[in-house]
């Protein structure tokens, strides 16, 4: 390969990408951003760019693809959601000379985007944050973990302190991040790389998280004399992970952060805790299945009229409430809204409010425009009719904005065309009246397209040249076109520019003078827009703290309108929420499953736990719905502690400090764990976190294994909840042996699902009754998923030959080739088993012999006792 440092522009080249080397770099060349090299090879790749190469005569070319610099956000938004790095190089305005005495234009780094720093805010989910994360080592004695999570979009500063890296890794599963940044020996942690494994990450230099430097690092950034207004002066690790941010994102990405004006630190204390297990088997955020909302609570909820509210209403499900005081004042604004009237009139107001969190961020980094400022103001201008309708409503007075910065909306109406174009640079943006100079200067260049009409006219006249035309490009400037059929009528005064095939272009003393004048004052015009508009949107920018405190309540109202929305069109109830143990539900129902218009009509089901039973034992058939009504107790209880209604005619729902849902069968076969192994694992991390305060939803405990092998381990799991952790807990299983839990222990209740039988097909009733299920129905839950007939019909004569043994010889005595019970004990008989037999033969003819409607209660009880004393004999 020919040595690509020969030449001044290569050499550039090469030094930028130095600096860079994790990043595909798109390095500005006239009108395309190029690529070199692997970036090249990479970017051809993701974009589908023809590969090319420079210096084709080499007998080793280098590998050059580039892009138009007009597409870049297109081209940008397709290469971060591949997940790479992406820094540019843009030239700067005065050449060089290289050593050859030929002007270069030199090149500058301006910014590294990356999937948790976007490039254009409008490219991101609208309804979703756009976090960028950094997780500090451990420090101090407790070994806490700090957590820092920055939105580049909204100004938004979260941080966290964590016991151990556990946690800290469930916090990055909860909050979703785009990217992350370790500290050293985070990136070393098993669990860390574990939930950071589909995320693009960068390990950060140790030095980097130093708690100091991040306290100092973010005083600066605030402009404050501590951190004590912020509740984060005595913060530790986690002002560690933040000084980390602020430096891979202001030094090494270039990103302005001057709109960060707050921190928020939050306690993980004050919030339900939800798994991963969890949050994806209640399909909070999005389904099991498939991609999008569609199918989720999040999907259900979510009838914000702005981005503000939709990304609160997320937030909310991702942080539960754990106080009742916090629940009720939601419930409450969330009532006032019922009314039918009210509630349209604010929701159509709030439908013309945009996304001031976002376009304030925009004004504050610099990068909005015309249309952006426009929009904040319209939505500014939409405020006061909201607030007017809630003024006379009492619950929603602390939700009421007391500046509505009236200010910013008149300076942006007063300076601004009410259409502004997209781009910034061309003019066309400043409303007359505004600036004495610009109004002359736009005067002038109005004046000057109608001065061409005159020169053409009048030189049409006076030549007798009537297809005579005046055009302008960027090479020549304002020239006269004159076709050839017409060249000998064109004066001699008239100086030839350019020939052309079919007609030749002049131009004259009197169109250069006018081009010098009109041109130069176009100039001036746009220069003059251009610095009037940056003073425009730099004012904005000085109010962000204001905007950004105005958005949040915007968010508020328009999230508790939701709710409320949700609410009335589902006939939702409110419940109580209050410090108890207790789950009382009259006629709940799922919210997502009865909104899916199926055939069947949703059923709805009461539901009590904790008063006095802790634990319900759940038995019935597949395909019956128990893991239905176990999800939709689970979801109404998450549903009632973000402060929304929930879908029961009655609902009283004690505090929970965490929700455990163990439902459905998955493996995870990548980590070499097994379905099996999956739920053991799942139902370990209830059985060591869960506490009496917490909701314990479980299916099918011990499904993976032998049936002793699982009985015992679905038996030893419900003993531990009931006598240990006392947590409410329903319990599904197909073991029918766990319902005697229910006379063993005091705080078990036993329910089924009902099933209405015909012949032999049975009807799903839906409906949860007292006691256990008397049958599992496998075989015709088989036959109703399309089993072939002739597998259904042997399955049912081999239960017939089943269901005659004695349950200790059911196993290896079936035979599934001859469909015949093998004597296979007298093989395996040892020593007393003569005995052993006689006992059971003895004790299997009394039961034959007895007329069970005949017996009264003392005699059962006689007759159990005798075949409890007759079995322990055969077994002597």
């Amino acid at each position: 390969m020919s040595d690509p440092s020969q030449t001044p522009m290569m050499r550039q080249y090469l030094e930028l990408k130095a600096t860079v080397p994790d990043a595909l770099l798109l390095y500005r060349m006239g009108d395309f951003y190029e690529l070199f090299f692997e970036d090249a090879r990479d970017a051809a790749n993701i974009l589908e760019l023809t590969l090319t190469s420079r210096n084709k005569k080499d007998p080793d070319p280098i590998p050059m693809a580039g892009i138009p610099h007009h597409a870049l956000n297109t081209y940008m938004k397709r290469l971060v959601d591949a997940g790479r790095k992406v820094a540019i190089a843009e030239q700067e305005q005065a050449p060089t000379t290289s050593k050859a005495g030929r002007p270069i234009l030199t090149r500058k780094l301006v910014r590294v985007v990356t999937p948790g720093l976007p490039w254009d805010v409008d490219d991101l989910e609208a309804r979703q944050h756009c976090f960028l994360a950094g997780i500090s080592g451990k420090s101090g004695p407790k070994g806490l973990v700090g957590i820092a999570f920055l939105e580049v979009s909204t100004g938004e500063l979260r941080v966290t302190e964590v016991e151990g890296y556990a946690k800290a890794a469930a916090e990055i599963v909860r909050l979703e991040p785009q990217e992350v940044v370790l500290a050293p020996e985070a990136a070393e942690q098993s669990c860390i790389t574990e939930a950071c494994r589909d995320l693009p990450t960068t390990q950060a230099d140790g030095a980097c998280f130093d708690v100091r430097d991040g306290r100092n690092a973010l005083i600066d950034l605030l402009g404050t004399h501590d951190l004590c207004g912020f509740g984060a002066e005595d913060l530790g690790p986690s002002l560690a992970a933040t000084g980390a941010l602020l430096v891979y994102a202001r030094d090494t990405a270039r990103v302005d952060l001057s709109h960060i004006r707050s921190v928020r630190p939050y306690s993980l204390a004050g919030h339900m805790v939800l798994d991963n297990a969890t949050r994806r088997n209640l399909e909070v955020l999005r389904p099991l299945h498939g991609t999008g909302r569609k199918g989720t609570l999040l999907g259900l909820i979510d009838r914000s009229c702005t981005p503000m509210g939709g990304r609160l209403l997320r937030e909310w499900l991702q942080f539960p409430l754990l106080e009742k005081a916090p629940i009720v004042d939601r419930q409450d604004a969330v009532e006032a809204l019922l009314d039918n009237l009210l509630r349209r009139n604010v929701r159509t107001r709030l439908r013309l409010i945009g996304d001031v969190e976002r376009l304030s961020s925009k004004a504050a980094q610099g990068t909005a425009n015309g249309r952006d400022l426009r929009a904040l103001e319209g939505a500014l201008r939409a405020l006061p009719g909201v607030m007017a309708l809630l003024e006379s409503v009492p619950a929603m007075h602390s939700r009421l904005p007391c500046d509505m910065v009236e200010d910013v909306a008149v300076d942006v109406d007063r300076w601004l065309v009410v259409d502004p174009p997209i781009t910034i640079g061309e003019g066309g943006l400043i409303a007359s009246g505004v600036h004495e100079e610009l109004d002359e200067l736009v005067t002038l260049a109005r004046e000057g397209k109608g001065a061409i009409a005159r020169i053409e006219a009048r030189e049409r006249d006076n030549t007798g040249i009537n297809s005579l035309k005046i055009k302008h490009n960027r090479v020549f400037g304002y020239f006269l076109e004159v076709t050839q059929s017409n060249l000998e009528r064109v004066p001699e005064d008239w100086i030839r520019k350019q020939t052309l095939a079919n007609c030749e272009r002049f131009v004259t003393a009197e169109l250069k003078e006018f081009e010098e004048r009109v041109l130069g004052a176009d100039e001036k015009r746009k220069a003059l827009e251009l610095e009037l508009f940056r003073q425009l949107r730099d004012r904005v920018a000085e109010q962000v703290v204001r905007l950004q405190t105005l958005a949040h309540a915007i968010a508020q109202l328009d999230a508790v309108s939701a709710l409320a929305e949700v609410a009335v069109i589902n006939r939702y109830t409110r419940p109580v929420v209050d410090d108890s143990t207790v789950t009382h539900i009259v006629a709940g129902r799922h919210p997502v499953v009865e909104t899916m218009g199926l055939e069947e009509r949703f059923v709805p089901n009461d539901v009590t736990l904790g008063d006095p039973d802790t634990l319900m034992i759940l038995t019935g058939p597949n395909m019956a719905g128990k893991s239905t009504v176990m999800r939709q107790v689970a979801l109404m209880q998450l549903m009632a502690q973000i402060g929304s209604f929930v879908p029961a005619d009655e609902a009283h729902l004690g505090m929970c400090d965490r929700i455990f849902v163990r439902v459905g069968a998955s493996d995870d076969l990548a980590h070499g764990r097994s379905t099996f192994m999956v739920e053991m694992s799942e139902t370990a991390l209830i059985l060591n976190h869960a506490t009496e305060r917490s909701l314990v939803v479980l299916d099918e405990i011990g499904r993976g294994t032998s049936t002793y092998d699982g009985l015992s381990i679905a038996w030893a799991v419900a003993e531990t909840i009931h006598d240990q952790i006392r947590a409410r807990t329903i319990f599904a299983t197909h073991y029918h042996e766990l319902v005697s839990l229910g006379e063993q222990r005091e705080r078990v209740s036993n329910v089924h699902l009902a099933v209405s039988e015909w012949g032999d097909r049975i009807v799903f009733l839906r409906r949860l009754k007292q006691g256990g299920a008397s049958k599992s129905y496998g075989i015709q839950c088989a036959r109703l998923a399309g089993m072939p007939e002739g597998v259904v019909d042997r399955a049912r004569q081999l239960l017939v030959e089943l269901e005659r043994l004695p349950r200790t010889l059911v196993g290896p005595q079936l035979s599934l080739f001859t469909g015949a019970c093998v004597e296979a004990e007298e093989e395996t008989l040892n020593e007393g088993a003569e005995r052993k037999d006689a006992a059971k033969q003895a004790m299997w003819a009394r039961v034959m012999a007895v007329d069970p409607d005949r017996l009264t209660p003392r005699e059962a009880l006689s007759l159990v006792y005798e075949l409890l004393e007759t079995s322990r004999d055969g077994h002597e």
